[in-house]
């Protein structure tokens, strides 16, 4: 009777967005209220990270069963939103509390359709592995339409949308699946890694596909740190975790340098990990990000031991990293055909680059890949071998659009808490409705 109650409220009380764009001088500022459910903070994120919008700030409270959320959004060029689309469509998504049906989501269904089948797997990484993957296919006679690759702590995971050669659709013949899982997990399989590579070709649902990379990546225990890794990066982010017993929250604070999307990928950990957002604050500068976050679990506790303070540490660290732009970025953009992906991978691996990350895409005919690549030991590309990978593929296909410098590490001395001190202190939600200021 609980959850029918709280489903009801929820029908009789649906989201309210407001948008506007002339409470700040230098962002759009979007205010979500809502009765508040589980979840309901990562779908906001979804939506407008799915835009390719910068949430720039961020305020969060959702006491008493009831949101109120701030954000505020620029484009990818740093202006605020002028598309009336783009506001209406956002509005009216969060709105209807429909954010998983729209046609203008990414997502990836991991059931075979007429369109594509999906192919998801997770196991160890290695040198070359996206290549052997790919040839596998393409032997196959499988062509790659869409994919997108993460890799981590020595682990990779990836969602591959694939179709027939011949027919463009998708492949549903059994034998022929079978056989094409049978292949992949050989390829996967390591003999000296303890943990069996998972592959899978078809289930049921269907899912945002850098939200499915996270949950993968997560059951596969990439946040557990190989020793060998464990003091190679440079620019790691900082997470404290630290107990707020007087107000029966953890309090979470992260330091790290600004990207794209951090916000998204720190909720997806704390929802993979069953804990809600009470209240936070999230500010970004030129460099560096702050975020700030009160938890408890879904069953309403804080964090109760020091095994799963390091864990959420571990975690948090984890989603941060894995989408973190390691290595040079190489764009390639030219006209699609079979077993493209497999002869750029293959040349990727001859000339001794590692794939740290990939996103592969195909529309009317072009295909366009990007690709984070360092050499086999994780240092940065020689010049040299870029031109002589140019120089295979053409100069006029394939741009070089990251640099050979190393990311600067973080300052390492404290950084000051914009909610921790004072957060609670008076606090009201007047603190978060729209006001005529940014700061």
């Amino acid at each position: 009777m609980d959850d029918e109650f709280a489903k009801l409220i929820r029908r009789m009380n649906p989201p309210r967005v407001v948008i506007d764009n002339d409470v700040c001088d230098h962002a759009t500022v979007i205010q979500v209220d809502s009765v508040n459910k589980h979840g309901i903070l990562l779908e906001v994120v979804q939506i407008v990270t799915d835009l390719n919008l910068a949430i720039t700030k961020a305020y969060i409270s959702s006491d008493g069963g009831y949101l109120m959320d701030v954000f505020y959004v620029t484009d990818i060029y740093g202006k605020k939103i002028g598309d009336t689309r783009t506001i209406n469509y956002i509005q009216t998504t969060v709105e209807t509390n429909a954010s998983f049906l729209n046609s203008m989501r990414r997502s990836v269904g991991v059931m075979p359709s007429k369109e594509h089948t999906s192919i998801e797997l997770t196991g160890p990484d290695r040198p070359g592995l996206l290549s052997e993957l790919s040839a596998v296919l393409t032997d196959l006679s499988c062509k790659v339409v869409n994919a997108e690759i993460w890799t981590h702590n020595a682990r990779a995971a990836a969602v591959v949308h694939v179709t027939d050669q011949t027919s463009g659709c998708a492949i549903q013949d059994p034998k022929r699946l079978s056989n094409m899982k049978e292949l992949l997990c050989n390829v996967l399989r390591d003999d000296s890694d303890l943990r069996t590579p998972k592959l899978s070709i078809s289930s049921t649902g269907v899912i945002h596909t850098e939200r499915r990379l996270h949950q993968m990546m997560f059951a596969d225990r990439d946040f557990e740190r190989p020793e060998s890794l464990k003091y190679k990066k440079s620019s790691r982010p900082h997470v404290t975790v630290l107990d707020c017993s007087d107000r029966n929250y953890t309090a979470v604070i992260i330091r790290s340098t600004d990207r794209p999307k951090l916000l998204f990928d720190t909720i997806c950990s704390l929802t993979d990990m069953q804990y809600v957002v009470y209240h936070g604050t999230v500010i970004t500068g030129r460099m560096e990000a702050y975020l700030e976050y009160y938890i408890k679990h879904v069953d309403g506790f804080p964090i109760s031991s020091e095994a799963e303070r390091q864990r959420v540490i571990a975690c948090l660290e984890a989603a941060i990293e894995r989408r973190s732009s390691e290595g040079l970025e190489l764009e390639l953009y030219t006209e699609d055909r079979f077993g493209l992906l497999s002869d750029i991978t293959r040349i990727l691996r001859e000339n001794g680059l590692c794939i740290r990350r990939a996103e592969i895409s195909t529309k009317n005919g072009k295909a366009k890949d990007t690709f984070f690549v360092t050499d086999v030991s994780g240092n940065p590309v020689e010049p040299k071998i870029v031109d002589s990978i140019q120089l295979q593929m053409g100069q006029n296909v394939l741009e070089v659009k990251g640099n050979l410098n190393t990311p600067p590490k973080l300052p390492q001395e404290a950084a000051r808490s914009f909610f921790f001190g004072n957060f609670f202190k008076g606090r009201s939600f007047q603190y978060f409705k729209l006001v005529k200021s940014c700061s």
